[in-house]
């Protein structure tokens, strides 16, 4: 592709993994609603994501998206999680086909489908389990929050149908910088390193797809989020292994 990309939410902790993983290889124009607290390396837009001027604007121009940006808080209120997750990804999304972008990536959560645990916790969390999540199977969040990521999903399937646009939903699991919680299974279970989250939304510009759903984490010998479909249909080569650092 070529090598315009958009990032929205590019302060947050996985816009920052990103950009020290992949900072050097794209032409990035960075989006936030606050300025940055230091000098940006890249273009710098501040807006909100539900500024349809401000965003048209800020698309104007680009091959991709990576859109991050919303409200993370697990425990956020309906009206913020309305206002910035579904909103704001309805904008972001009705602007790039507008404009004629690419590709569209799209940070869910693995709290669109964090009900899918509360009979089967803490077993899954652990190697002798079996079970697994894939992307194929329909979401059950696990509080407001993952209703707004699984909305941002089911948004861009309609965005693709409608409009042929390529867009892939990543449900992030546990991205902490450095090593993972060793004392917490359910985090051991879907650990991100940086590393691997700026390998995967690098896989994501450069892949071709129509429209899919893939799991956010490392190659842990924990997990009951499947890596095939990120592996097959984005070549997603993760390196890093929460068990690497169990002690």
């Amino acid at each position: 592709m070529d090598d315009r990309v958009l990032l929205t939410g590019a302060s947050g902790r996985v816009g920052r993994a990103i950009l020290e993983g992949i900072g050097d290889r794209y032409e990035w124009r960075l989006l936030d609603r606050e300025p940055p607290t230091e000098d940006a390396d890249h273009e710098f837009v501040v807006a909100d994501v539900t500024d349809e001027d401000a965003i048209r604007d800020a698309v104007a121009g680009v091959d991709a998206v990576i859109h991050l940006a919303g409200d993370p808080r697990p425990e956020a209120p309906w009206d913020s999680v309305l206002r910035n997750n579904i909103d704001g990804t309805r904008t972001i999304l009705e602007a790039a086909v507008d404009e004629g972008v690419e590709k569209f990536a799209f940070a869910s959560s693995n709290h669109a489908v964090g009900h899918y645990e509360t009979e089967r916790k803490p077993d899954l969390y652990r190697t002798d389990d079996d079970f697994h999540l894939d992307g194929t199977e329909l979401p059950r969040p696990g509080n407001l929050y993952g209703v707004s990521k699984a909305t941002g999903e089911t948004l861009g399937r309609f965005y693709h149908d409608e409009h042929d646009l390529s867009f892939v939903a990543v449900r992030i699991g546990n991205l902490t910088e450095g090593h993972p919680p060793i004392d917490y299974e359910r985090g051991q279970a879907m650990w991100l390193s940086h590393r691997d989250c700026a390998h995967l939304f690098d896989c994501c510009l450069n892949a071709s797809y129509g429209y899919e759903i893939v799991y956010g984490i490392s190659d842990n010998d924990r997990k009951y989020y499947s890596l095939e479909r990120a592996r097959e249909v984005l070549g997603y080569d993760p390196q890093d292994n929460s068990a690497e650092h169990d002690e």
